[in-house]
């Protein structure tokens, strides 16, 4: 005997991930995007009139986003001026393909699509990376350079915010990660759900309270077009891990994603941690609590054939240290001579006494 919709008098065709309702196609289509709306107005996501990119990768998360936020806009007033912003990180047989997709959702949606590369903005590909680096901590690569390209892609775009399909799977998995790590710079503000106010382009993540499960489900039900390959260059990342440990948990208690970020808003740091400071890379204005953001330490890696450099606490804290007697230099010698040999660099600097490093 079919099982009826616990919200009217439909044959149920799923039953929800994160409560266990059974729900017929309409009223679950009805729930999911009444939830995301939720989301964005008791959060304050956005104001009336804002220019907003969506990071547009053509994943299922990307992809309904898209779908959401057009459909939201268009019932609600939004008011929002919607635009598609993909990366080309450059891994042939992935993302040359996905980003075919994306071109499909730009004239389904009848939203206007950037595409930025890794070539373009660092003269790599990901492609040309794993090849220096193999394939362990290539995915550190590939995020530094993606969250710092979907701000570039933005400003050159002229956008307000930026939003992506983050979901409360991937939020969990974060909290996971950077509890393992001990990173609790990161732990502070990864379940933050809107990012980035500090300096950059404030991003935002509708998606924040939406399971992963839920998100294939609704793309499955509306037949949306969208990429399903895993990345060709992820097996060995350590969010895989986190990701394993957490889909375990899962099967046991339901609730736990939810409650992972819940437990994330709630941690606090004492007064007397001392965290880094947020400030600006003196190479190229990104914002860092660095003299060099992770990005231009590892591009000096790449281009001294030295990959790893930026890998790691020890080579990132060597390099800064070498940037530090380079400012040190600077203070000293405001002619901008040659350094005295005390480092094995040549040091030159700009007529805005910026300096610039020719390793």
């Amino acid at each position: 005997m079919p099982v009826k919709c616990c919200k009217c008098d439909g044959n149920a065709v799923l039953k929800r991930p994160k409560n266990g309702e059974a729900l017929c196609r309409q009223c679950f289509f009805s729930i999911f995007e009444s939830e995301v709306h939720h989301t964005i107005v008791s959060n304050k996501l956005f104001k009336t009139g804002e220019k907003v990119a969506i990071a547009a990768s053509g994943g299922k998360d990307s992809t309904v986003l898209a779908h959401v936020m057009k459909t939201l806009n268009e019932r609600h007033k939004y008011g929002l001026e919607l635009l598609l912003l993909s990366v080309d990180e450059g891994i042939t047989g992935y993302r040359d393909d996905s980003l075919e997709t994306v071109k499909r959702n730009q004239q389904q949606y009848e939203l206007p699509l950037k595409i930025v590369s890794y070539e373009e903005l660092y003269g790599w590909t990901m492609d040309k990376i794993v090849q220096q680096i193999g394939l362990k901590n290539n995915c550190t690569f590939c995020g530094v350079f993606r969250r710092q390209a979907l701000d570039r892609g933005a400003m050159l775009l002229g956008v307000e915010k930026i939003v992506t399909g983050h979901n409360a799977d991937d939020i969990a998995e974060t909290v996971l990660m950077n509890i393992l790590r001990g990173d609790i710079a990161r732990l502070q503000r990864c379940t933050a759900i809107t990012t980035g106010i500090e300096g950059s382009i404030p991003r935002s993540k509708p998606f924040k309270y939406t399971y992963e499960k839920e998100i294939v489900m609704y793309a499955y039900f509306k037949k949306l077009d969208y990429f399903s390959t895993e990345c060709i260059y992820s097996p060995n990342a350590y969010r895989g891990h986190a990701r394993t440990y957490l889909k375990d948990l899962e099967s046991i208690r339901p609730s736990t994603i939810i409650d992972i970020i819940h437990s994330g808003d709630s941690l606090s740091v004492k007064g007397d941690v001392k965290l880094p400071v947020q400030g600006t890379c003196l190479r190229c204005g990104y914002i860092s609590s660095q003299e060099l953001c992770k990005a231009c330490i590892l591009l000096e890696g790449l281009n001294r054939g030295l990959p790893r450099l930026g890998i790691g606490k020890a080579t990132a804290a060597n390099l800064q240290t070498h940037i530090a007697k380079q400012k040190l230099k600077q203070a000293e010698d405001s002619e901008g001579e040659k350094c005295s040999g005390s480092c094995s660099c040549k040091t030159k600097f700009t007529t805005n006494d910026k300096p610039t490093y020719d390793f």
